[in-house]
């Protein structure tokens, strides 16, 4: 995918806010601190574009990102972060669920883990619900340059065998220092947007189901 142009467009904090023109919404979830706005950067080559911070749970609002002018990609607030009180993880919990359920341009979920640990609780919860609804997903395991490539199908397999991921959901294993899984991931947002895109210039990456977790 050629990135010729990319912005921010907008911090909403309710649907009312978002944008209007009806192009394709590509929406980003997973834990606080799991990689999404290093991901955004890495994805649209801009540094900081998405500001990446330290501090768990900075994201409170639904962060904008328009690109070529084709698509928007949507930072969601990060989920499971102990120290943001209760009443304010299920506002935008609330937010969220409204948001995904009734936003006529969704096209993908991104939904991304840490491939260094097991699914968290919320992880599980968060598939569960966006697999019961049926929403079209992408699970994309963060933090792949952090262990070695020998392990990489060990802990794709424990992922797909914590969230009880079926073999058509892809599993793209992803590196926003090494850019290690950006064409494959690029190639199923295309897809998902109705958007031509050149041939991945990298080895595919993308982990699917081989065999039967039993």
């Amino acid at each position: 995918m050629k990135i010729k142009t990319s912005e921010f467009v907008i911090s909403a904090v309710g649907e009312d806010q978002c944008p209007v023109d009806g192009l394709p919404e590509i929406c980003l979830a997973g834990r606080s601190n799991v990689g999404k706005s290093s991901l955004i950067n890495k994805l649209l080559l801009r540094r900081n574009l998405a500001r990446t911070s330290a501090q768990p749970g900075k994201t409170q609002t639904l962060n904008y990102y328009r690109i070529n002018g084709e698509m928007y990609f949507v930072d969601f607030p990060g989920y499971g972060y102990a120290k943001v009180s209760k009443s304010q993880r299920q506002s935008w919990g609330k937010m969220v669920e409204r948001f995904l359920r009734e936003r006529k341009p969704l096209r993908l979920v991104l939904q991304l883990v840490d491939l260094r640990h097991p699914p968290s609780a919320e992880d599980c919860a968060m598939y569960e619900w966006l697999a019961h609804y049926g929403f079209p997903m992408c699970v994309v395991a963060t933090k792949a340059d952090k262990i070695s490539k020998s392990q990489w199908p060990k802990h794709a397999k424990i992922i797909r065998t914590g969230l009880r991921m079926p073999g058509h959901v892809p599993l793209v294993l992803f590196s926003s220092e090494t850019g290690m899984g950006r064409d494959e991931l690029w190639s199923i947002i295309a897809q998902a947007c109705g958007i031509e895109t050149e041939s991945p210039s990298e080895p595919a990456k993308v982990m699917q189901e081989t065999e039967d977790n039993g």
